[in-house]
């Protein structure tokens, strides 16, 4: 997998990542990064800006490093490593990566203990979600999984409460106890939860809209309610 730019680069390099390959621009003046790079002893090649934007189109700013795809967490590691009142985030088929790499920073900023994505028409960890979630990823634990009805019910008979977001028949997000073992459903950026899966929810709660807009960016209401049900469980 390629990812790039420098932020995402140093934090790599700092953390000790493994790094296959770095490809760097042939005028590239960061000494910092050149200096850490040579430290790790990794594969340099110079290319020209061309070449560059041949391997990646995105804003690389000279520099591309080619890195192991990202390693998801099991389900089965997931539940047994969970503490006593658990909070986990589940994201139905969230398409936009620029979403995904918002909630994955948002839910490591909160202390959230794993996010659940499906593998089918969602949005993977890719090194757009990785430049966005600036470093996150590598304190959070993702998990992919095949069905996610069957998840849901897995965590249900695990005690886990099931909290799901919609506008219809639902309540405010200010009203719930979030102080129990959870999973707070967002939906995806124009669908918002499944109907199968809104049927599995214990609670479904909304963020009241006062403005001419009903809904709000995906990253933005998990950021809402995320910090909300923090508060309430006493973090």
């Amino acid at each position: 997998m390629y990812v790039y730019g420098k932020r995402i680069a140093k934090e790599l390099l700092k953390n000790n990542k493994e790094i296959y390959k770095v490809y760097l621009y042939e005028h590239f003046s960061d000494k910092e990064i050149i200096f850490s790079v040579q430290k790790a002893n990794i594969e340099v090649k110079y290319l020209s800006k061309k070449e560059l934007d041949n391997i990646e189109k995105g804003n690389h700013q000279g520099i591309i490093l080619d890195v192991p795809e990202y390693h998801y967490y099991s389900f089965e590691n997931l539940i047994n490593s969970a503490p006593s009142n658990p909070f986990y985030v589940i994201l139905d088929h969230l398409e936009d990566t620029h979403n995904l790499g918002a909630i994955i920073r948002t839910c490591e900023a909160a202390g959230v203990d794993g996010i659940i994505i499906p593998k089918d028409r969602s949005v993977s960890i890719n090194s757009t979600v990785m430049k966005i979630s600036s470093g996150a990823l590598d304190n959070v634990k993702i998990c992919m999984v095949t069905n996610l009805n069957r998840i849901i019910d897995k965590l249900k008979e695990n005690g886990v409460w099931i909290i799901g977001t919609d506008l219809d028949d639902s309540v405010s997000y200010t009203e719930v106890d979030y102080n129990i073992p959870m999973a707070l459903i967002i939906g995806s950026e124009g669908k918002g939860i499944g109907r199968l899966t809104k049927k599995l929810c214990d609670i479904v709660i909304k963020i009241p809209m006062k403005g001419k807009i009903n809904s709000l960016n995906a990253s933005v209401a998990a950021g809402i309610i995320i910090y909300k049900a923090i508060e309430k469980r006493g973090g």
